[in-house]
């Protein structure tokens, strides 16, 4: 079996003030977790069970609603998970810094267009900043789809995810979607993003 459960990368309070200890606990011990579980339970006795991820959503149109939702729902915490840290925030740096002022005019208007996608996503999904064709770009997902699925509109390399499904905040902002989005950004791990930059760079060569 290729896919395994990752540990949290901190401490489900280490996210605090902005994301609280018992969302986090909630989110990832219990949504995530669930994911996982049903997405192993839909690949079993298949060879989608040794398959790499990229490769089971990059034929996701061929394969049931249960692996689709479930797949995505597992991975796409993944990132979002790893796109946050206790010592986030602020700005990027380095090439990532440059590429996302020469793409959306500055790091502020950048910040700006990716809220209003994630303000506008209706109902429940993901806001993504993908590389594709050598190019940043925002794009959003419904429910558990991403990015390297071929059922996405704007498909390409995810190098940072907001999930904006409403248990990633309900607890303590209830349905003030704009005020969980503001105070995430004190989370994001810049370092990590560029990190995640310069490796969809790389594929996208």
């Amino acid at each position: 079996m290729s896919h395994t459960f990752p540990e949290l990368p901190y401490a489900y309070d280490s996210l605090e003030p902005y994301i609280d200890a018992k969302t986090m606990e909630v989110h990832y011990s219990k949504h995530h977790k669930t994911y996982f579980d049903k997405f192993i339970a839909a690949i079993k006795d298949t060879e989608l069970a040794s398959a790499k991820i990229d490769d089971i959503f990059a034929n996701i149109s061929q394969h049931s609603p249960a692996i689709r939702n479930n797949g995505g729902g597992y991975y796409n915490h993944i990132v979002y998970w790893n796109c946050m840290a206790p010592n986030g925030g602020g700005k990027p740096s380095g090439r990532l810094a440059d590429d996302i002022n020469s793409t959306f005019g500055s790091f502020a208007n950048f910040q700006q267009l990716f809220a209003e996608a994630a303000i506008n996503t209706f109902g429940s999904g993901f806001v993504w900043l993908i590389v594709k064709d050598g190019q940043l770009k925002i794009t959003s997902t419904s429910n558990q789809d991403n990015p390297l699925m071929d059922v996405a509109v704007e498909q390409g390399e995810p190098i940072l995810a907001l999930d904006v499904w409403e248990h990633a905040y309900y607890i303590s902002y209830q349905n003030r979607r704009p005020e969980y989005i503001d105070a995430w950004w004190n989370v994001v791990d810049w370092d990590a993003i560029g990190e995640n930059y310069t490796q969809a760079l790389a594929l996208n060569k």
